[in-house]
């Protein structure tokens, strides 16, 4: 699903004997909404990161496909703006958004030759970036209550309803006690390889945000694996990509066998949990 730059896509999609789902996406939008969507706790998440994407990656989509707002609302009193300013004053003001986004490019050229890192010379693009992400999660009612409400600033209600509408529409699989689920592993990788390998692979590809690598070039499982490993055994433990991963819980007498493995996965046993525990 596509529109306006965003995309989201249902990466994996699973419930549990005791009918509990749990879905992964891959999403795209604009990097000035991403702070809102941090702040929903009950999501594991993983997003490209500016310290990571080369710099004449980053200023190609900036300078062809900025981010920008979805709605230009008129000032007023408050945190919602009710109209949107006239059809001259959007034109305009659109034009002055992409075009501050070109003179951002210049800029961040110019420090990228001047030899600064891109965790520097990107940071200056952000407002017009669009960010990918990753997102993990059982419980979804309190983020579509209030992203897709009306009072929701436009820009990540948009994405709320796109969610809502790709999960609406996707079908999740069964996934029976003792199976997992694994995001960006393919049917043929969990026929051939261990569980164990598939979760290293799973892991890696949710730390780099998606199947590719940021060079565009195929993943090996070799660099998957070795990439795992120095995520997980480092100190301290980058633990996060190992949060998309799951295998289902089961009811016990009405209670969860194993509620302190879940994290913030309801009624799933979530893998960072388990390698915590190790």
């Amino acid at each position: 699903m596509k529109s306006d730059g965003y995309k989201v896509e249902v990466i994996e999609d699973s419930i549990s004997h005791d009918r509990v789902r749990l879905t992964t996406l891959k999403l795209r939008y604009p990097r000035f909404v991403h702070s809102e969507f941090m702040t929903h706790r009950v999501f594991s998440r993983n997003a490209s990161s500016s310290r990571a994407i080369p710099v004449i990656r980053m200023l190609r989509q900036v300078w062809a496909d900025p981010a920008i707002p979805v709605y230009w609302g008129k000032n007023q009193p408050g945190m919602q703006a009710r109209v949107e300013i006239g059809s001259v004053a959007k034109g305009v003001s659109k034009f002055l958004w992409k075009t501050a986004g070109k003179v951002a490019c210049v800029f961040a050229w110019t420090l990228m030759k001047l030899g600064n890192h891109k965790q520097v010379a990107n940071r200056i693009l952000e407002p017009w970036q669009f960010i990918e992400v990753v997102v993990t999660a059982t419980d979804w009612s309190n983020f579509f209550e209030l992203r897709c409400h009306a009072d929701a600033d436009p820009s990540i209600q948009k994405l709320a309803v796109m969610i809502k509408s790709a999960m609406h529409k996707s079908v999740p699989v069964p996934v029976r006690h003792g199976d997992w689920h694994l995001p960006f592993v393919s049917e043929y990788e969990c026929m051939t390889e261990s569980v164990a390998v598939c979760r290293k692979l799973s892991t890696a590809r949710a730390a780099r945000t998606s199947y590719m690598n940021h060079d565009g070039s195929l993943p090996n499982k070799v660099k998957d694996i070795k990439l795992h490993d120095a995520l997980v055994i480092s100190e301290p433990m980058h633990a996060s990509p190992s949060e998309h991963q799951a295998t289902p819980d089961r009811m016990v007498d009405g209670q969860w066998e194993y509620p302190h493995l879940h994290g913030n996965l309801r009624g799933w046993i979530q893998y960072r949990k388990i390698l915590e525990q190790e």
